[in-house]
């Protein structure tokens, strides 16, 4: 099994003389001496070194008080998750599935060999409680592949204790950099091993993820926006794997964006080389929202129980509800785990890859953003509209629910493509946004009183079945029906003020 851990750390350049008294660090009463460890270790990447570009490390380490394989992930800077497994002779399967948005197909492979020796001291207050870990370490490096160089170089380490604030780090930063000593210019010692054993052609360098230009046409802005998406995919799915909270909902958005933004802008993005992409995005939105529907009814559904009366409540509702909340959860995370790992998503993610590498342009791309995207623009708003306008008509019905529910999915779409122009468009662009946002909200309500309602047919028939008492069911149910009625009538009103943000 895999652990975790924030890792929040600061380095350093060290010369011949040392590391400076740290006495003096506000909140320290002593430094403690805890000797000198020897740390061997050796980093797996790619051949191309793929992980190395992302600023991922994946370790093999013995020596010191945590041997064993490490993976980092980037969080921001100075700041990484570090996910542990025990020590084996190959990658740890759960440690190499964290990577494979960023590896998929490329072998795991000896790359470099970091071997230290670690000068440690504790930094402690006046109970003797650990504020941070501070080392000198002496590195010795040697590169793997290619033509195997070597590199030797020193360096002061200052990692946060848990439980520390944030803000101790630059009370140390303070003390060293009086004493003349200078941040690092590279964030891990694998960027540094790799830099200095490289070529001197440079050949040995990973190829990072170039920066693109400002945005100038509207071919620009929108594939700035779809990158944006498909780096999120990339870089949200070891925490999706790892079940982190929100992580499904943030991926399931990043794809929904990125279909909205191919679809809104198809006299940009060619729509015969886009539409099958935005097809694999709705089979992975639909494969990430298993458990999320089902969460999120769940939870307001507990939410209107827990504010009835308890002459309200009667039978083993709460145990029902919490029985069919959890009724497919085990199978579905194991399912999307396959999902992660299956050639489809793989070959969804090259593709999205060669889309914002060599993007379907057509011409109006290279046209001025203000004129292509407003046009762009008024035309997703006016579906809207019209689905608006036609839901407001109808009388109370399922076919009025279902056009509620189509203006919902229209204006979120809209939303996202305001969203893409923002940049562009500026003000008007964020307008609309907002009051989309807004309005799919008050629709998003209503949607979810319909699924509520038929969740509460689908408990009510199970616990009859079970003999037991279905009054509750039958009171939430109409407390649904309320509230769906008072989105319908709210309506009109919002629709009036979101149409004034209409794009002009």
């Amino acid at each position: 099994m895999a652990d975790a851990k924030r890792e929040i750390e600061r380095k350093y350049e060290a010369d011949e003389s040392g590391l400076p008294d740290l006495t003096g660090v506000a909140g320290v009463a002593d430094v403690l001496d805890r000797g000198v460890v020897q740390l061997d270790a050796t980093y797996y990447d790619t051949a191309d070194e793929r992980l190395a570009a992302h600023a991922v490390t994946l370790r093999r380490r013995t020596g010191g008080s945590d041997a064993g394989w490490h993976l980092k992930l980037p969080v921001a800077p100075g700041v990484r998750d570090e996910i542990r497994a025990p020590l084996s002779d190959r990658v740890p399967n759960t440690l190499a599935a964290l990577t494979r948005s960023r590896t998929r197909d490329a072998a795991l492979i000896p790359v470099v060999r970091l071997r230290s020796a670690r000068d440690l001291r504790h930094l402690v207050d006046a109970d003797g409680t650990l504020l941070a870990e501070v080392s000198v370490d002496t590195v010795t490096a040697e590169r793997l592949t290619g033509h195997g160089g070597t590199a030797r170089w020193t360096e002061i380490e200052v990692e946060l204790a848990e439980g520390t604030a944030p803000g101790f780090l630059d009370k140390v930063d303070k003390r060293l950099r009086k004493a003349g000593v200078r941040p690092s210019a590279s964030p891990s010692k694998l960027a540094r091993a790799l830099a200095d054993t490289a070529p001197p052609d440079g050949t040995g360098r990973p190829e990072r993820p170039r920066t693109p230009a400002e945005p100038v046409t509207a071919g620009d802005h929108v594939l700035a926006y779809v990158r944006a998406q498909r780096d999120a995919i990339i870089e949200l799915d070891p925490a999706v794997r790892r079940d982190e909270y929100d992580s499904v909902h943030r991926m399931r958005v990043a794809t929904r964006r990125m279909r909205s933004a191919l679809r809104c802008y198809g006299k940009i993005l060619d729509r015969t080389a886009t539409d099958p992409v935005g097809d694999e995005l709705k089979w992975l939105a639909a494969e990430l929202g298993v458990d999320r529907d089902r969460e999120v009814l769940t939870e307001r559904v507990t939410a209107a129980l827990g504010e009835l009366p308890r002459t309200l409540v009667s039978g083993p509702v709460r145990a029902r509800l919490r029985t069919w909340a959890k009724a497919r959860r085990g199978g579905s995370r194991r399912r999307l785990a396959g999902v992660l790992d299956s050639r489809r998503y793989l070959t969804l993610l090259d593709t999205l890859d060669a889309l914002v590498t060599e993007p379907p342009l057509l011409p109006a791309a290279a046209g001025k953003p203000k004129k292509v995207i407003t046009k762009a623009l008024r035309k997703e708003f006016a579906k809207v509209s019209a689905l608006i306008e036609q839901a407001i008509d109808l009388p109370p019905s399922r076919e009025r629910d279902v056009a509620v529910h189509e203006a919902r999915k229209k204006s979120k779409r809209t939303r996202y493509a305001a969203e893409a122009a923002t940049p562009a468009l500026g003000d008007p662009a964020a307008g609309l946004a907002e009051a989309m946002k807004s309005l799919q909200t008050l629709l998003g309500d209503h949607q979810d009183s319909v699924m509520a309602r038929q969740a509460l047919r689908e408990l009510s028939a199970v616990a009859h079945a079970a003999g037991e008492n279905t009054f509750t069911y039958g009171v939430l149910y109409g407390h649904e029906e309320q509230r769906a009625a008072a989105v319908e009538a709210e309506l009109p009103a919002a629709w009036r003020e979101a149409a004034s943000r209409a794009p002009g």
